[in-house]
């Protein structure tokens, strides 16, 4: 698949081969652009993290933080002291990936209300 087209029909395979797939996967699920929202502010800590962002179980944290760090979104410092401490914070990489989202989520605040107009005429 081309970068700048898409061919008509798309397959299976054209789409699980399109690199912009696993992106949009993780910006579409649930708590990725959160964790990284707050990371944008500095790294923290795995209990700051669960502390900053509420309905997030430990559980999921981990996932996600782990799903991150193997995308090279986030980096993961170990720090040897007691109690052992681990930093989370964004890579280059993640930091380049908050620009589009950053914008995609101004684009959502300024056409919240097309979008509810929308919602509503078609309910």
């Amino acid at each position: 698949m081309s970068t700048d087209t898409i061919t008509v029909p798309v397959t299976v395979a054209d789409h699980q081969n399109c690199p912009a797939t696993s992106v949009l996967r993780r910006v579409g699920d649930k708590w990725s652009v959160v964790i990284l929202s707050v990371l944008g502010h500095g790294a923290h800590g795995f209990n700051e993290l669960d502390r900053s962002v509420e309905g997030l179980s430990r559980r999921m944290l981990t996932r996600t933080l782990r799903g991150l760090e193997e995308d090279g979104l986030i980096s993961r410092t170990h720090h040897p002291s007691v109690p052992p401490r681990v930093d989370y914070a964004l890579t280059d990489l993640g930091r380049s990936f908050l620009e589009p989202v950053r914008a995609l989520g101004l684009w959502a605040l300024a056409h919240r209300s097309d979008l509810e107009a929308a919602h509503t005429r078609n309910r």
